[in-house]
């Protein structure tokens, strides 16, 4: 019997036309796609498992999948074209590596990193709606930044935990946080050993609502501090949002 190889993924997607990432019955996913190909090329059903699982309309420059093979005349990198050949254009395969056969992409991850793209200050061309955020009148990135230094470490983050969240437990380890402009945009980047559900859009809209209002740092730590969800600011919109990027291994605390 041919020993199962296990092959890991990296890969970038446009999740304008998605339910997201997870398959979902009745809707179209990143994963559930994925798959389809993937059984095209094994003649039978073969499951991936993502590093973690985006929202509707959430985009994607380097998430992570893997899966297990039985083919043995394949080299691990021949799998990009194979798979892009039958993909549809709005995802795209970028890597493929052998991995130990105890890998798994969603356990094995340890830092994943999201960037969200804003606009402010400029008239928005449209080819820009899909891929960032319009907000008018964007406070200072330094006041935006001093509410950052608030999420170092373990964080309690019920206050920024959308009511449909099944998470047993609402503290993450937060590696880094910040904003900072890229040419005629605004980023935000954070990172952390994993996220809530809709959390950083919660996060960003929330830094914002209260920038505009100039609230103090110290305010801000309190409000954090309160966990109650109804002082949070809106929850802002998919768009603009990427999982950019996936590490795998152990990463210390402290570690930024």
């Amino acid at each position: 019997m041919t020993a199962m190889r296990n092959i890991k993924l990296i890969l970038a997607y446009d999740g304008t036309g998605y339910c997201g990432w997870q398959s979902q019955s009745g809707h179209r996913s990143v994963q559930a796609e994925i798959e389809a190909a993937l059984c095209r090329i094994h003649s039978h059903p073969v499951k991936l498992t993502g590093s973690g699982r985006t929202d509707s309309g959430v985009h994607a420059a380097g998430q992570a999948a893997n899966f297990r093979t039985g083919i043995d005349s394949m080299k691990p990198e021949n799998f990009v074209p194979a798979l892009n050949s039958l993909l549809p254009r709005d995802i795209r395969i970028l890597k493929a590596e052998e991995e130990s056969p105890d890998f798994n992409a969603r356990f094995d991850a340890c830092k994943r990193t999201y960037r969200y793209f804003f606009i402010s200050g400029r008239q928005v061309m449209p080819y820009e709606y899909r891929y960032a955020v319009h907000i008018r009148d964007f406070p200072p990135l330094g006041l935006l930044n001093s509410y950052c230094r608030l999420l170092s470490g373990e964080c309690d983050c019920t206050i920024f935990a959308s009511a449909g969240d099944a998470s047993l437990s609402r503290t993450r380890y937060i590696h880094n946080a910040f904003f900072f402009a890229d040419n005629n945009r605004i980023i935000f980047e954070i990172s952390a050993n994993a996220f809530l559900w809709k959390m950083v859009r919660s996060i960003a809209g929330t830094f914002i609502h209260y920038g505009r209002l100039e609230t103090s740092p110290e305010k801000m730590r309190e409000i954090i501090q309160s966990k109650n969800r109804h002082l949070a600011g809106p929850t802002l919109p998919p768009q603009g949002l990427f999982l950019w990027d996936v590490k795998f291994g152990t990463i210390p605390r402290g570690f930024f």
